[in-house]
Formats: C-alpha cells, structure tokens, sequence
C-alpha cells in the first residue's frame, strides 16, 4: 500500500500539535484529516474511514479514552488502528489505553522521528494482515474469520480489537497448546510497542468476558492456553 494511499485521522485539541503532525505526515506522502475532539472524530471517521487515527487523550466533550471506546462499538471502525497521543508516561496510563481497545500510543512532547517510526511499524502490520492467507478457524461453537476480522458464534457477531482478534486466533490456532508469555509478546505485537506482561493479562480479561471465561485457561508462571 502507496503512502499517498493511506488516509490518517489526526485527533487533538491543541493547533500546535496538530499542525506539528500533520506536516510531518504530509512529508512522507500521507493523507491526513483532523478533528479537534472525540465527537467529531467519531463523525469524521465513518465517514472517511481511515486506515490509522492518531488520537489524544486529554480532549474537551469527549475524551480518547471514551472515543476509543465508542470506536470499538462501531462495526466498521472496531479493527481501525488506533494509536493514542497521551502527555502521560505512566503504567497506569498506558494500561488504560490498551483496556479501552488502542494498539499503541505515542508520548508527548513529539518527535517526529519515533511518531513516523510508530506510524510506519503500524501500518506495515495492516499490510501483512491484508497479504497474508484467509483462513477460518472453528473452536466449538465460534467461527474466526481472518480474512474478515470477524468472530462469530452462530448468529451472534462478537466484535473485537484488533489486538484481541490476534491473541484469539493465536491461541484457537493450536487448541491445547501452552502459548508462553514471551511469544505472545512476539508473535501479537512484534516490534511495534515495548510492552509487559501485564499487556497480555488486560487483553485476556477482555477476551474472557466477550467469549466465556472457560475457553481460555491460565497457566501459572508460564502463559495461556485454548480448550475446546
């Protein structure tokens, strides 16, 4: 995918850093749009659909936290990268975006060099999502659908992150199989964030409530299971 091809969704409250981003943006050939709080970002987002919305956390009327999480509810926004532009470098901060549904975030003050790093890691995990091989997998009574980022269990649509849907299929990939925390880490997100393993454990919690606590099982000191 061209960069000239790829359409950005700038959300921040603050001119200087929108105006700071979006030149640095535009200088390597991406399309980039803005909004100046969550509510608007919302609108702006269904209807330009973009690929990656960069999106601040401390906004007026609705905040990203909120934005993200309303993202997530949307169909067609729920598998949208989502990097959040927070001023706080804090554990508890950054758990918090990752709970609310966010596959990375970038810390204030910008620079340039890491913001365009973080951009391009993130979207060159889209692009091998898009080229790799459609595959279903079944476990029981859900289907996941690759191609389609799409889980279901019979009528039922289960919506999730795009985090979440690769930790799933992961772990439906070989039911049975005790997958270790540290290849989670790889295998789920790479290079593109430096994360812990307190990561993983949000992004389970989240998946144990939307698919059943019974599917997946921990194993103490070592990592995660799936059973059928």
């Amino acid at each position: 995918m061209k960069t000239n091809d790829i359409c950005i969704l700038l959300v921040d409250d603050e001119p200087d850093i929108i105006e700071i981003i979006r030149y640095n943006l535009a200088a390597e050939g991406y399309r980039v749009i803005t909004a100046e709080n969550g509510k608007q970002a919302l609108k702006v987002a269904k209807e330009y659909r973009p690929q990656l919305i960069i999106l601040d956390v401390m906004m007026p009327e609705m905040d990203g936290m909120e934005t993200c999480i309303q993202m997530r509810k949307d169909p067609e926004l729920s598998n949208t990268l989502i990097t959040f532009l927070t001023a706080r470098g804090e554990d508890y901060s950054q758990m918090a975006g990752f709970d609310a549904g966010a596959d990375d975030y970038i810390t204030k003050p910008i620079k340039p060099k890491v913001l365009l790093s973080k951009v391009k890691a993130l979207l060159r995990r889209l692009s091998e999502d898009k080229g790799s091989k459609a595959e279903i997998l079944t476990a029981g009574d859900l289907e996941i659908n690759r191609e389609e980022y799409k889980v279901t269990r019979g009528d039922e649509i289960i919506i999730l992150p795009r985090k979440e849907f690769e930790l799933l299929y992961l772990l439906v990939s070989q039911p049975g199989r005790v997958f270790q925390r540290d290849e989670i880490l790889e295998r789920v997100w790479g290079n593109e964030v430096v994360v812990g393993g307190r990561t993983i454990d949000v992004h389970i919690r989240k998946l144990r409530e939307k698919i059943g606590d019974e599917s997946i099982r921990t194993i103490k000191g070592v990592g995660y299971k799936f059973v059928e």
